[in-house]
């Protein structure tokens, strides 16, 4: 009896242990000694009292994978590896191309590289072979992504 309280107790510190410990091998001893105890209680005490065992360890693991999601991300602990903060902008929004006129500086197919009002800029074709030195026009910026026709 004491073994298996042993292992229930272990097995659920472990897991708990997971969410703070990287690697994923405090995880699975665990996982392992919860089932080593659910093995343990159908040999020693029968399919009922076994059958206990693993509805409470089936319990337990529900009961605590609901408290993490709930209390875990606002956690003290937790502050420690969510970044809440953004750095900078990532200025990739190309909305001053739009209806812009330039040249494919290579064969876009369907991308390569324009020239568009004096910058060079990597763009994409609506779908058609474009090729070099043809005049292009910007038909829609999607973040980053400059779609062009040929003009």
């Amino acid at each position: 009896m004491a073994i298996l309280i042993t292992l229930l107790v272990l097995g659920a510190v472990l897991i708990f242990l997971e969410t703070i410990l990287p690697g994923l091998v405090a995880g699975i001893i665990g996982f392992l000694c919860l089932t080593a105890a659910v093995i343990l209680g159908y040999r020693d005490f029968g399919y009922q009292t076994g059958g206990l065992i693993l509805a409470g360890v089936l319990v337990g693991l529900l009961i605590g994978t609901w408290c993490w999601l709930e209390f875990f991300p606002e956690s003290g602990i937790a502050r420690k590896f969510i970044s809440r903060g953004s750095v900078g902008e990532l200025g990739a929004d190309k909305s001053e191309f739009l209806n812009g006129t330039g040249t494919a500086l290579s064969q876009l197919r369907p991308s390569g590289t324009a020239s568009i009002n004096g910058q060079r800029v990597d763009v994409v074709t609506e779908g058609s072979l474009i090729e070099r030195g043809a005049t292009i026009k910007v038909v829609a910026v999607e973040g980053s992504r400059v779609v062009v026709r040929e003009a």
